[in-house]
């Protein structure tokens, strides 16, 4: 079996490794500094993670049918990876932002090694367009 046919994995691959690489140029261009960190972080603009489920599930449906198994759980995961970025993950960069703030009160010399990630989860807009992404590449690649 030649891995490159598996279009649905292909697709998804495309569109996280699309969604990372504007991700680290949207950063740049917001922050004025270039991080490649960006390039495998989590968090930011687009959703790597909503891309790569969206181009999954939008693959799976052309594929398979919109009435198959593969897109029924194609689209049932890119709903829960999706939700559960802006909401639990979200959350949880929020939640170490303010604990970075308060170790930071009280240690001068905070090391980064205790920081805590504050990229974690996305905005409602950030999984938007990661979706759109992934539609976009799925849509193009067939």
């Amino acid at each position: 079996m030649n891995l490159w046919n598996n279009h649905l994995l292909v697709n998804s691959m495309i569109a996280w490794i699309i969604a990372q690489i504007l991700k680290v140029i949207i950063y740049a261009l917001m922050n004025q500094k270039l991080d490649i960190r960006r390039l495998f972080g989590d968090g930011g603009m687009p959703s790597g993670h909503s891309a790569t489920v969206t181009a999954m599930a939008v693959t799976a449906g052309m594929e398979c049918g919109l009435n198959s198994s593969v897109f029924a759980i194609a689209a049932i995961l890119a709903i829960i990876v999706m939700h559960d970025a802006m909401g639990v993950r979200l959350e949880a960069g929020k939640h170490a932002k303010a604990l970075n703030e308060l170790l930071e009160l009280f240690s001068s010399d905070l090391e980064n090694e205790i920081k805590m990630k504050e990229f974690l989860g996305h905005t409602p807009l950030q999984v938007a367009f990661g979706a759109l992404l992934g539609l976009v590449v799925a849509l193009i690649l067939g």
